[in-house]
């Protein structure tokens, strides 16, 4: 049977950046994935990366290698009512708010790193359970086979024989539509989070076209899906009036939004990262900035504790590290879901005045800025 330090389950961009970020570290890791090799490649999302996410990537020297595109204004409003706000990259004398990239670029950055740091990869591999011991767990695959680790990293979705005791959810009862769409004149670097009735609809510049991420119940997803290229475009115009064109729209696909996190990210020799940890709405892009928050946390306390990588003193000081910024950018999130997912008129008229106080107050629009580059460690 195969004994290894760290067996990091799931080959996506979470737990390929956990094993280059310890790749140094004298520890004898294995990703294990129940895809074919580099089918993280053909990702069709386009993921909302914060400017603390390009400070890990380019220490571990992936930065350089993605196209990336800045977003360096974000315009937030809600339909049908007043109040907007404007945050802008130059204001915190940052280059970028953030930045958006193709996941599947991303996720082929990551698999060359990991090929060029010769980290094994055991590809077509499904976990089909976990037992965790006093000195390591026993990972069974769905063929038969088994593998030991002194550490079990999860980093993606739901597996088979792990500890789900209370893990918290809830069904936001909306579906993400998501699409690429080439705007009418050039998008000037400029996001735009337009809240309406049927949920959040975020514009993110994406190379010279735009992302769409359009938030709806399940039964208007449907009819979303169901409408030609023109009518959907018809659409999202009404949603936009003048503000913002397009010229033209892509293929759709859609997925369910939910809220699922572990309160305790970790156990017996086992850590839960990305959405294995936690699975946010996509409201203002934080669910894979976490996630890398999450993993350059657990590589260094790894890397300071030395000795025994699953070790419980050592788990319990990551989670304790963690929990701030985990618990502050889960709520946050989980708020303006709520805030601006209702239509009750006393509700409609608080969200136009914060919008008004964001852009009116300097110090709102500093501290909703830093805490989207940063995360809630960006605290004033």
């Amino acid at each position: 049977m195969e004994r290894h330090d760290l067996a990091i389950i799931g080959a996506g961009p979470v737990g390929m950046t956990l094993a280059l970020a310890l790749k140094d570290a004298g520890l004898d890791i294995v990703l294990v994935d129940a895809r074919p090799r580099g089918a993280a490649r053909q990702d069709p999302r386009v993921l909302a990366l914060s400017h603390g996410t390009r400070l890990t990537l380019e220490r571990l020297g992936i930065w350089s290698r993605l196209p990336a595109t800045p977003i360096e204004t974000i315009h937030v409003s809600h339909q049908g009512g007043l109040g907007r706000a404007l945050l802008r990259a130059d204001e915190y004398g940052q280059p970028a708010l953030g930045y958006v990239v193709a996941a599947g670029d991303l996720a082929a950055a990551l698999d060359d790193a990991l090929g060029t740091a010769g980290i094994p990869v055991r590809d077509n591999a499904t976990v089909s359970g976990l037992a965790a011991g006093a000195e390591d767990v026993l990972i069974s695959l769905a063929d038969g086979k088994h593998l030991s680790a002194r550490l079990a990293a999860c980093a993606e979705g739901a597996i088979q024989g792990t500890d789900d005791t209370g893990l918290v959810e809830r069904d936001y009862g909306q579906h993400a539509v998501i699409s690429i769409a080439t705007p009418a004149t050039a998008h000037g670097q400029r996001a735009w989070e337009r809240f309406t009735p049927q949920g959040p609809l975020a514009v993110l510049p994406c190379g010279s076209d735009c992302a769409i991420v359009h938030t709806a119940a399940p039964d208007d997803a449907d009819a979303l899906m169901a409408l030609d290229d023109e009518a959907y475009l018809a659409r999202l115009q009404a949603h936009f009036g003048t503000r913002l064109r397009f010229a033209s729209v892509g293929p759709r696909a859609r997925y369910p939004l939910l809220l699922r996190y572990r309160p305790n990210p970790v156990g017996q020799r086992t850590v839960w990262l990305g959405n294995a940890a936690q699975t946010l709405h996509p409201v203002a892009g934080q669910g894979y900035n976490l996630a890398l928050r999450d993993v350059w946390a657990c590589a260094q306390t790894l890397l300071r504790a030395g000795g025994d990588p699953g070790a419980a003193d050592t788990l319990a000081a990551y989670a304790r590290a963690r929990q701030l910024d985990r618990q502050g950018t889960i709520r946050f999130t989980d708020g303006l879901v709520r805030l601006f997912s209702t239509a009750a008129a006393p509700l409609k008229h608080l969200r136009g005045a914060g919008l008004f106080a964001l852009d009116l107050l300097p110090p709102a629009r500093h501290f909703v800025a830093k805490r989207m580059m940063f995360g809630a460690r960006a605290w004033p």
